[in-house]
């Protein structure tokens, strides 16, 4: 299995792949057009962030999308996992593992992250297990949002 940047090759894959993630853990439908500009805007972009992508013999079979958070106070990136997404047949066979291991390494070679961190449903525990497992911990902040 291969670890490596999203390109726009993978535009496809990885609107599905959001698709299919809003789908199952809010049970929400996405507008596929802004979807696909949302994708298209990061492969675009790479000061914004960038998706990483497993692959094995020219299938994808899961990825994640990282953006970027300026810390004046730690003078580094903090990277934010989002989009986070195995195809179910793949799951449990520490791909999500290697995604993280190499989302370390590439921060670590642009200088270091302030810390690496991700939102999760509150009732999703099994990706709460596999976060903790690989050393994260629950954060000390609550979200608040306005629409």
């Amino acid at each position: 299995m291969q670890i490596r940047k999203g390109q726009q090759s993978d535009l496809g894959a990885l609107v599905q792949f959001n698709q299919a993630m809003a789908n199952e853990t809010e049970g929400l439908s996405l507008d596929q057009q802004i979807l696909t500009q949302g994708v298209q805007t990061l492969l675009e972009n790479p000061a914004r962030g960038f998706y990483l992508v497993a692959e094995e013999a020219g299938e994808i079979l899961g990825s994640l999308m990282v953006t970027f958070e300026w810390s004046d106070w730690r003078a580094k990136d903090y990277y934010w996992i989002q989009s986070v997404y195995i195809r179910p047949e793949n799951r449990r066979q520490g791909i999500y593992a290697k995604l993280y291991q190499s989302v370390k390494q590439i921060a670590e070679k642009a200088g270091g992250a302030a810390s690496f961190r991700l939102y999760v449903e509150q009732e999703n525990h099994k990706a709460q297990k596999t976060y903790e497992a690989l050393g994260m911990k629950q954060s000390y902040y609550l979200m608040y949002e306005e629409k």
